[in-house]
């Protein structure tokens, strides 16, 4: 019962979203992100002391500015991914545009499948909508939401440009499957977790649990990696910037992995010390002695 309750209400809000003008919606965002930095004391402390790690040298005030910024950022998020649900493709491609085309068609051609990694960073959502309509669609590794009724809706909203859903369990044979027939796979990448395939690399110059599944498929499948960022441009435009492709592992040994998985965060991190704002900072990414899904090929049983 709880969970219908939820999705009713959860359901009004792409009804809403279609009729609302694009800066009314960003601005009802806006104003949930700030209701819940207001009330959400819990994540408000972990985001705030998660910014005195990654900027020691800024002042208090400044920090908690940036906290202020993330947490109406990802209102926007929500509010903004709702009104894309109800734009035509059409109407979705002009929002957009694109940096890095060339990079994406190139590994492309390669034909070994492509690895787009990003983290929970600016409106990395949307970016997952609007891929397939300029090159093709993609799977996207993602962890189903308790509430299965939200979560079905979070997956029509994914999937209604043809981007299909890999959920972390049980999901990696079909990963292996898509890489093997020249398609793309996106994966989230910092995030804690604590499984056999964990390895520790810095971010923001302290260890952090990451996966290496990233690096063990590059090895296995011989896919391109890319770095992927969806930043807003104002106005309700986005710019999808594709970086350059990280150099995979040349061997297949555990520091080979960690370097490369090390190069993967330190793009992510360039990004994040840019546009702090942008970035999820309510999660625990630095931490011991608690587990999150691992998303790994030992954990799967196939290596």
């Amino acid at each position: 019962m709880k969970h219908r309750l939820e999705y009713c209400g959860v359901r009004i809000l792409p009804a809403s979203a279609r009729v609302l003008p694009g800066p009314f919606v960003r601005s009802l965002g806006t104003f949930i992100g700030l209701a819940s930095y207001t009330l959400d004391r819990r994540h408000r402390r972990i985001a705030e002391r998660n910014l005195a790690v990654a900027f020691p040298i800024r002042s208090v005030r400044e920090r908690r500015t940036i906290v202020r910024g993330a947490f109406m950022h990802f209102g926007q998020l929500l509010f903004e991914l709702l009104k894309f649900s109800t734009l035509s493709n059409e109407e979705l491609m002009t929002r957009v545009e694109f940096e890095g085309d060339e990079r994406v068609r190139l590994a492309y051609a390669h034909g070994n499948g492509v690895l787009f990694v990003t983290g929970h960073f600016g409106f990395w959502e949307l970016h997952a909508i609007v891929h397939a309509l300029q090159f093709e669609p993609i799977g996207v590794v993602a962890r189903a939401l308790d509430n299965p009724y939200v979560n079905d809706l979070l997956e029509r909203i994914r999937q209604r440009t043809g981007t299909f859903v890999l959920y972390r369990q049980g999901t990696i044979r079909r990963v292996l499957r898509t890489l093997e027939f020249g398609h793309g796979v996106a994966v989230l990448i910092a995030q804690h977790i604590q499984s056999r395939d964990a390895i520790f690399v810095d971010f923001f110059e302290r260890p952090a649990a990451t996966t290496s599944a990233v690096a063990a498929l590059a090895l296995r499948t011989g896919a391109r990696v890319i770095p992927v960022f969806a930043l807003p441009l104002g106005g309700g435009r986005y710019r999808m910037i594709y970086e350059h492709a990280v150099e995979p592992p040349d061997r297949d040994t555990d520091e080979a992995v960690r370097e490369f998985t090390q190069r993967c965060t330190d793009v992510l991190e360039m990004y994040v010390r840019r546009h702090p704002e942008l970035w999820l900072w309510m999660h625990r990414r630095w931490r011991e002695g608690e587990s999150e899904p691992g998303f790994g090929l030992r954990d799967s049983g196939i290596v």
